[in-house]
């Protein structure tokens, strides 16, 4: 397994703390960072990691780490569930999600609650599916996160996991290394009150599983049919698994 990646680097205090201190500082910037960073791509990569539950037709969804909403808000769009639960460890993110829901009056639709995305106060197979979008490399036991996503899903179910990954052609790992490693923290530094964070991201990616190796740790939880489908040349994935 990689090193632990931290935001902070705090011996004292663990990874999953560093994780909701580091997205309540930056919860008020993230979303516009988010697009602003990928140019907006993200929202298409978000769009195709939904499409691939379209024809199993979800009706109840658990969507872990689930930040601001978004994912959530454009799986409703999409796939049309009776409803979708949000969870998350940072209340400052939440806040955010929150306010959206509320904006938008789908309350009935997406409820978020705070918690540990690696113990999931949920029955075993209660969900038809489960999604995560660029939330497990910041998982600080990611093989006991995957598990517990198996262990809330109904069986025939269904989870979805879009991540950032590691391109290997050239000149695209060349020019996504550049970016990720000089252009992401500079900018983040310039809009975010947390630099840190921006530095953290590509750190966290270059420590991250991916590919067969994630694959792999899905199929140990007990993940069958596991796939990954890489996106724009491998700068991030969408990994599939059925229980």
């Amino acid at each position: 397994m990689n090193k632990t990646i931290t935001p902070y680097q705090n011996e004292q205090v663990t990874k999953k703390e560093q994780v909701a201190d580091m997205f309540n500082n930056i919860s008020k910037t993230y979303d516009f960072l988010n697009h602003f960073l990928s140019v907006g791509i993200d929202i298409i990569w978000r769009k195709i990691a939904i499409n691939e539950l379209k024809k199993d037709k979800p009706q109840l969804i658990l969507d872990v780490a689930t930040g601001t909403g978004d994912f959530a808000f454009e799986a409703i769009k999409i796939l049309q569930p009776k409803k979708i639960i949000g969870v998350d460890i940072s209340q400052g993110m939440l806040n955010i999600a929150q306010k959206k829901i509320d904006k938008r009056s789908m309350g009935n639709r997406f409820e978020v609650r705070l918690g540990d995305s690696e113990k999931l106060l949920f029955d075993a197979n209660r969900f038809d599916a489960v999604t995560v979008a660029y939330g497990v490399r910041n998982f600080e036991n990611l093989e006991a996160g995957l598990a517990d996503m198996c262990r809330v899903l109904k069986p025939g179910g269904k989870a979805v996991i879009l991540e950032f990954s590691k391109p290997k052609v050239f000149p695209i790992k060349h020019l996504y290394n550049f970016y990720f490693n000089y252009i992401t923290p500079f900018i983040g530094k310039l809009f975010s009150k947390d630099a840190r964070a921006y530095s953290y991201l590509p750190e966290s990616v270059a420590a991250f599983p991916d590919g067969e190796r994630f694959t792999g740790l899905m199929a140990k939880v007990g993940f069958k049919n596991t796939k990954n489908r890489p996106l724009a040349f491998g700068i991030c994935s969408v990994y599939t698994g059925v229980k």
